[in-house]
């Protein structure tokens, strides 16, 4: 992010304050505008609200950059002025060079505040474009992350914005330098028109390549994006995975594939350098023929008599100021096309709708006591995999209830259902008699608390994972939770306790001691709905019963859903339901099952040979 003129702040982002939990908190108030959801409007249009709510700062940079290339095209003229007044001996040097000195001084300023407001617009429209596309991505369903690769999304976040940002803020700079180019033709046709049109003469040619370096630039410029993303993607998957890499001894394989995402992407830009090498030259080069017709012509018409020296030399540095456009010119036609191929991936993933999203009128739970019914649910993902058949269960307020089942049986499932994390395909799911269709998600969500089985963590203190749902909790609420899921005392013996920050997805913990966290951390919200699924899979057998001993307490004030994996985690409940291809095969105690469902007996020996 940029800094701030003043405070070394990005705009809108106030001073950070620290938090109960002794960490620090943005209050950024996000962007003033959003990008345009219509995909009928040209990619720029579509930029368009994001750049003008910034139109103070970004109009200011404009106008200031005209003033002092304004000041820079009077020079020549004044050097006209002072050469021809010496050559007729009828004014003095000194007051000219004086002029030439304040004017200088006048175009170098305007320059440098221009160029401050320039950077503070530039950074802060990134900071915009970057938080709008994370926002719209958190409002995206949990079916968009199974199709779409993370590292794809980071390359959209960040080098695709980086190019839309740079052509959105620095194009209208260069059309502006441009436009100084036609306040320099005007001068040169006040010196002499003939010689002015005689210089424009390769204008024509300078439109045809700028039009043809668009066309051959636009596709290379998406392979190149697109090659960066799959870079990325291969990144991320390795830091993520690295122990599953180092497990199985693939070290250099993975730096194999890297090191063939990493070709072609050189390919990509060695295209990217030919294009440009073929075609900049022209671009760079054409003014030049301009210059050697203007030397040529304006000698003659020197040696005539028709042009004094001052004309000439004001002449060729006007023609001088003409040559930083056009070398502009092929400039912007190359960030145009590799913003345009950017804006176009970035546009891919803000035109996703959510799938699940709030019906019209919907509306708070509030007083909720837990009741849950699953009727005649039927479920499948995108894929066409289905998953639950008829699934049909009812489970009273505050009763705990075990889901057993074979792997794939769609224990999981009925937890992502509860939360909408999925909807279903038929049926409904009802907490209270409403149906989770009809409820904000934010308020359901509140109500129900989940523990998953692969417990992820922030990169931030302990006490500040714990109090991830309830950023405003005390030390003592905080502790309380700790202790209840048998984290506190590991976390005591930890170098700087609760205040200990973790590693990145709390690899520098165990499988346990961070399944324990997140436990803690869905206690402290103290929902009425709680949710275990497989949640002490990676804890100690022994650990699991100091646990569960203090849950038990907890779980009489809450309807609670176990994912079961181990017997001692069935025996928590009150109420078993075996789950078998998507359909309720039976419900009963523990007991009752064990004597009348052989597939039960059956799938507790396969867990406990699991176990071991």
């Amino acid at each position: 992010m940029a800094a701030s003129l003043s405070t070394g702040t990005p705009h809108g982002l106030e001073p950070v304050k620290a938090n109960p939990l002794g960490g620090v908190r943005s209050k950024y108030r996000g962007p003033r505008a959003r990008i345009s959801r219509d995909p009928s409007l040209p990619w720029w249009r579509r930029i368009l609200p994001i750049i003008a709510s910034h139109r103070l700062t970004f109009f200011t940079a404009i106008g200031l950059s005209f003033v002092s290339l304004v000041f820079q095209t009077l020079v020549p003229n004044m050097l006209n002025h002072a050469v021809t007044g010496i050559q007729h001996h009828s004014s003095g040097l000194r007051h000219e060079v004086i002029q030439i000195l304040l004017v200088g001084v006048l175009a170098g300023v305007t320059g440098i505040v221009s160029r401050q407001y320039v950077y503070y617009t530039a950074y802060n429209v990134e900071a915009d474009l970057r938080t709008s596309i994370y926002e719209h991505l958190t409002w995206l369903s949990f079916s968009f992350y199974d199709r779409v690769q993370s590292g794809q999304l980071i390359s959209r976040a960040n080098s695709d914005i980086r190019s839309v940002q740079m052509y959105s803020t620095f194009a209208p700079l260069i059309i502006v330098q441009c436009s100084i180019g036609v306040l320099a033709f005007g001068f040169m046709l006040s010196i002499d028109p003939w010689l002015a049109l005689i210089a424009m003469t390769i204008m024509p040619a300078m439109y045809f390549i700028g039009i043809r370096m668009r066309r051959v630039l636009f596709p290379i410029s998406w392979i190149t994006q697109a090659r960066l993303a799959d870079v990325a993607t291969i990144l991320d998957e390795n830091i993520n995975g690295v122990r599953v890499v180092k497990s199985f001894a693939q070290e250099e394989a993975e730096v194999n594939r890297l090191a063939d995402a990493a070709e072609r992407v050189a390919w990509a830009y060695v295209k990217d350098a030919q294009f440009r090498a073929k075609w900049s030259p022209w671009v760079q080069n054409l003014p030049q023929v301009g210059l050697a017709l203007v030397l040529f012509f304006g000698g003659w018409m020197v040696l005539d008599g028709h042009l004094n020296i001052g004309g000439i030399l004001a002449f060729n540095a006007y023609l001088l100021m003409l040559q930083a456009p056009f070398m502009m010119l092929g400039q912007l036609v190359m960030m145009g096309q590799r913003a345009k191929a950017s804006a176009e991936r970035i546009f891919e993933v803000l035109d996703e709708n959510p799938e699940i999203t709030e019906r019209p009128g919907a509306f708070d739970l509030t007083d909720v006591r837990g009741a849950l019914d699953f009727n005649h649910v039927r479920f499948e993902y995108a894929n066409g995999a289905e998953i639950l058949v008829d699934f049909d269960a009812h489970i009273q307020a505050g009763e705990t209830v075990a889901i057993v089942g074979r792997t794939g049986s769609g224990k999981s499932t009925v937890a992502r259902l509860v939360t909408r994390f999925y909807d279903v395909s038929d049926g409904s799911v009802c907490i209270d008699g409403t149906d989770v269709r009809d409820a904000t998600l934010a308020s359901l969500r509140a109500n129900v608390g989940v523990v998953l089985d692969e417990p992820f963590l922030f990169s931030i203190s302990i006490a500040e994972n714990i109090a991830y749902g309830k950023p405003d909790a005390t030390y003592d609420e905080i502790e309380l939770a700790a202790r209840a899921a048998n984290a506190h005392e590991f976390i005591e013996r930890l170098p700087e306790g609760y205040d200990t920050v973790i590693g990145e997805r709390g690899y520098t913990l165990s499988g346990g001691q961070r399944q324990r966290i997140a436990i803690a951390r869905t206690l402290l919200v103290n929902p009425p709905i709680l949710i275990l699924d497989d949640a002490t899979s990676s804890i100690d057998v022994h650990v699991e019963a100091s646990i569960y001993q203090a849950l038990r307490a907890l779980l009489r004030q809450r309807t609670t859903i176990v994912i079961a994996h181990r017997i001692s985690t069935i025996a928590l409940a009150s109420r078993v339901i075996l789950l078998d291809e998507g359909r309720v095969v039976a419900t009963g105690t523990h007991e009752e099952l064990l004597a009348t469902s052989p597939l039960y007996a059956e799938v507790l020996a396969q867990t406990t040979r699991d176990d071991e």
